[in-house]
């Protein structure tokens, strides 16, 4: 295999979190409307080729503030979130335009950081944003910034699509931002600074090469980049830091565009069973012999197949697997240790009956459980 470049990256990922940032999207307070659409054209071509894609755009407190008449500058809690619910409407209906003559249905997600850090809220926004993408949608991610408060904020959407990228299982991430890539220094002040293709491991040195904000629209800088790399590579998903204020900037990475790649340390697939075998469970679905079967050819585990529920836990929280010959290995609950006991031993199809509500078919996904 050979050194990793952009364009391989880009061309053999499956699963792509795409990043743009307020200055790439928004002028002087109004939509790069040409911009856009040579974007869209660039997602319809990714996705012509097979690969499932996600957006994470900056934009809406930028295109709001100018509508509201709000100042340059730093603004108060409340602006911001006056500014972001106007912003966001004119946001997803710009992506919503742009692409659906492409024949692609856009979809909205807002997330906050209670959202990918409470267990139950990363749960569904995992279940969210993986139907979306089975349905053929391309969601567009923003910071819920009109209800977040300081304190369940990303602050930057940087981080926020390196854990979009982990919750989906992406295997590539790129940050479209005003600079291709890492260099050694600021390359605006200094003349000697190198351009790094390659980031093998996140290291104190990589760290110490970041500076500071180039735009002032930009609330990360390649600080947060690296911060977002570094959660993106542990959790098995490249990186790639690329210019992106030209037209087409995903085809032209495809054709050879200058940017820096981050290695995935792993896999997906790999890191989030690291994971999930390294929590402590909190309770254990004991399974009869064919359900402990099914497990190890692959399948999600069943109610037909429980005959025992230990603990109090609740949905998210990690249980242990136990088999009639000892341990298989833990899993994430899909039910709260009640309900899971009330459907332990019946049919998926009895689920509705039994809880008054539809329910999911599996006790554990077979995505969220490493044997």
């Amino acid at each position: 295999m050979g050194t990793l470049t952009p364009a391989t990256a880009l061309t053999a990922a499956r699963r792509v979190v795409v990043k743009i940032g307020s200055a790439l999207l928004v002028e002087q307070g109004q939509l790069r409307e040409a911009w856009l659409h040579a974007l869209a054209a660039d997602v319809a071509a990714l996705r012509k080729g097979g690969a499932e894609l996600v957006i994470v755009s900056s934009g809406s407190i930028a295109l709001g503030r100018a509508v509201l008449g709000l100042p340059q500058g730093a603004l108060a809690l409340e602006q911001s979130q006056a500014a972001a619910s106007v912003g966001q409407i004119r946001l997803a209906r710009a992506y919503e335009e742009v692409l659906a003559p492409y024949g692609i249905t856009a979809g909205q997600v807002l997330l906050t950081l209670d959202d990918t850090h409470d267990r139950r809220r990363y749960l569904n926004s995992r279940a969210t944003l993986g139907t979306l993408l089975g349905l053929g949608v391309v969601p567009i991610v923003n910071e819920n910034d009109t209800i977040a408060t300081d304190e369940i904020r990303y602050g930057d959407n940087d981080r926020l699509a390196a854990q979009v990228a982990v919750t989906i299982g992406a295997d590539l991430l790129v940050l479209l931002s005003d600079v291709d890539g890492l260099y050694t220094g600021n390359p605006q002040s200094d003349p000697n600074a190198r351009h790094l293709p390659v980031i093998e491991a996140i290291t104190p040195e990589v760290e110490g090469m970041a500076g500071d904000p180039l735009s002032p629209f930009s609330k990360g800088g390649m600080k947060t980049k690296i911060m977002a790399a570094r959660t993106a590579t542990s959790g098995g998903c490249a990186m790639l830091i690329a210019a992106g204020q030209g037209m087409n900037p995903l085809a032209a990475l495809q054709e050879g565009a200058r940017a820096t790649v981050f290695l995935a340390q792993g896999d997906p697939r790999s890191a989030r069973k690291g994971w999930i075998a390294a929590m402590k469970p909190k309770g254990a679905l004991h399974v009869d012999a064919g359900a402990a079967q099914a497990l190890a050819r692959g399948k999600s585990l069943l109610p037909a197949g429980v005959v025992r529920v230990e603990g109090q836990f609740h949905r998210g929280d990690a249980v242990s697997i136990v088999g009639p010959d000892g341990p298989l290995g833990v899993g994430l609950a899909g039910y709260d240790a009640a309900e899971a006991r009330m459907i332990a031993g019946h049919q998926s199809t009895e689920i509705e009956t039994i809880l008054n509500h539809p329910g999911r078919v599996a006790l554990i996904h077979r995505d969220e459980m490493a044997l």
